[in-house]
């Protein structure tokens, strides 16, 4: 239960944080939009960190060096958030985006990609994807 309940406030907040970031980034730009929250995040990742002292700093030399990159994706994401809401709008953006999310979460998932335990995707799955295309098929006019 408690991961849904994460998963729905990510959700969200990514659609709030889209349409944030396209406010922002209509006054300063979309590079600087994504440097700002970036900054943001961390301060607040930061103070977080700092209340909870969760997790040990001492293994970050476990970590895969790629992984280490996570936060480039992030910037890529702002950007693409960005400019999807000036485009085509927050509905379609975000719809588009979940197809994306599942799209890649399938090859994820099916190849065990990143050390992933490999998931056989069936049928009613490759429906579901199929469903959710023909949605923001619709959407879109």
């Amino acid at each position: 239960m408690k991961g849904s309940i994460f998963a729905v406030l990510g959700g969200a907040f990514i659609t709030i944080q889209g349409v944030a970031n396209t406010a922002i980034s209509e006054s300063i730009g979309t590079w600087q939009a994504a440097a700002l929250t970036q900054l943001t995040g961390f301060v607040a990742a930061l103070l977080v960190l700092v209340v909870i002292k969760d997790g040990n700093w001492a293994q970050i030399k476990r970590v895969k060096p790629l992984y280490l990159f996570g936060g480039t994706f992030a910037a890529i994401v702002i950007f693409s958030n960005v400019k999807g809401i000036q485009l085509i709008g927050v509905t379609l953006t975000i719809a588009v985006l979940l197809i994306a999310q599942l799209g890649i979460t399938f090859l994820v998932d099916g190849k065990g990609w990143f050390g992933v335990k490999k998931q056989k995707m069936a049928f009613p799955q490759f429906i579901g994807i199929a469903m959710m295309i023909a949605g923001v098929l619709i959407l879109s006019f």
